[in-house]
């Protein structure tokens, strides 16, 4: 069936009570030219009471904590470099109402979604410059009495902890909490980075960010779930192979890495990368709080580099093992990027058909985001990026498993891909 979204004009919401302005400086994370983008997200609740009018009041009362949301990023006419200007203008609301149900759109399972992405999405007005906007948030009701948040955050403002920690407080305000149950902390100018950072970044922070080459393949969107009793055989597959015990990301990385080896059939000597990224605030435990809070750009991106041959023909311990001592030496990296190695980089810089990105979101605070009926029933972020992705999430109840979320084989290979992954399912 054909849905329609009808979207009411785009509001701003501004913070509840006075906040203070200024101008606060971006960490050296948060100012790289790949994080210049937007990360857009869907969350689908199954029912709720008057939610678009719930979240607005919350939304503004959270904005007080967070005033740096309601601000604009601008760039300083000194050294071309971005800020947040704490303007108090507010975030983009858009109010919107679809004539369906979600069980006719499937609950928007999956990408391709049903509806299109764009109508459960906000705009702000065409005259706004969308550039200088940190966060944008949608609520469409459907005849059901379920609804859909969709938001669009900027990369440069938030990691996925900072975001799901933002996110978390506007529910907690939402369901009547005083205040969020973790105080927000800004401490960007404390974040340390290279003595010669600027000679490594200067003249990429300087210049507009572009985007990485148009890749030469269009890759197909699959989601699949992993119950968890194959997750549990698989782990204790390692645990007898190497009397060692491992995490359930580090063996359904290594397992659908080696399926996407195989079902793409590169020649063996292919180099492959797996990048994907890691929480460094336990590194940086003298600059930041000790109770939490930080909600910028805090990762350090892992990479395991092989051949084609070496990952397909491995036993899967073995690629478990690989991604295993690829963590451990994540403190070790991270100090040699802080005193300004140029071999050590927080971010992947490969965009080949033989590189794949993992990203774990079964942890973040969204997942538990409640308004007062209940967390989010479907997770879906929305993504069309140019390099293999697998987005690990928690399979939707009454489900108990992993949810794989990929965009990472070209549709020639996607049929192989399913064929591996079921050989273990």
């Amino acid at each position: 069936m054909r849905s329609v979204v009808s979207k009411m004009a785009p509001a701003l919401v501004t913070p509840s009570e006075p906040t203070p302005s200024g101008y606060l400086p971006l960490s050296l994370l948060d100012r790289l030219p790949a994080m210049r983008s937007y990360v857009d997200m869907i969350h689908v609740f199954r029912s709720g009471q008057e939610p678009a009018r719930v979240i607005r009041e919350a939304l503004a009362r959270a904005l007080v904590p967070y005033y740096p949301v309601a601000g604009r990023f601008a760039t300083s006419c000194e050294d071309g470099q971005l800020y947040v200007d704490c303007t108090a203008e507010g975030v983009w609301f858009v109010e919107a109402y679809a004539d369906c149900r979600l069980d006719e759109v499937d609950y928007l399972e999956c990408q391709p979604l049903v509806i299109p992405a764009e109508q459960l999405f906000p705009s702000p007005p065409a005259a706004v410059d969308q550039d200088a906007l940190t966060f944008l948030l949608q609520v469409t009701e459907f005849k059901c009495g379920g609804f859909v948040i969709g938001f669009k955050c900027s990369h440069c403002l938030f990691d996925a902890i900072g975001v799901g920690q933002f996110i978390l407080a506007v529910s907690e305000l939402a369901r009547g909490l005083p205040q969020p149950t973790i105080k927000p902390v800004w401490c960007r100018e404390a974040f340390p980075g290279p003595a010669n950072f600027h000679q490594l970044y200067d003249r990429q922070l300087s210049t507009a960010p572009t985007a990485p080459p148009p890749p030469t393949f269009q890759l197909e969107h699959c989601t699949m779930d992993i119950p968890l009793d194959v997750i549990s055989k698989l782990k204790n597959s390692f645990l007898k192979e190497t009397g060692k015990n491992c995490s359930v990301f580090d063996v359904m990385t290594a397992f659908v890495w080696q399926c996407r080896t195989r079902a793409i059939g590169l020649p063996p000597d292919a180099e492959l990368t797996l990048n994907f990224p890691a929480n460094v605030r336990q590194e940086l435990h003298r600059e930041l709080p000790a109770d939490g809070g930080y909600y910028g750009n805090c990762v350090y991106h892992i990479v395991v580099e092989a051949t084609s041959g070496e990952i397909a023909d491995a036993p899967l311990f073995d690629v478990v093992r690989r991604i295993g001592s690829a963590k451990e030496s994540l403190s070790s990296k991270f100090a040699k990027w802080l005193k300004g190695d140029p071999d050590e980089t927080p971010l992947p810089s490969s965009f080949s058909y033989g590189s794949m990105s993992f990203t774990d979101l079964r942890r973040a605070a969204f997942v538990k985001s409640d308004y007062g009926w209940g967390p989010p029933d479907r997770v879906v972020p929305i993504f069309d990026h140019p390099v293999g992705l697998c987005v690990f999430l928690n399979s939707p109840a009454p489900r108990k498993g992993v949810r794989l979320m990929t965009h990472c084989v070209v549709k020639e290979q996607l049929q192989a891909f399913k064929d591996e992954i079921k050989k273990l399912v």
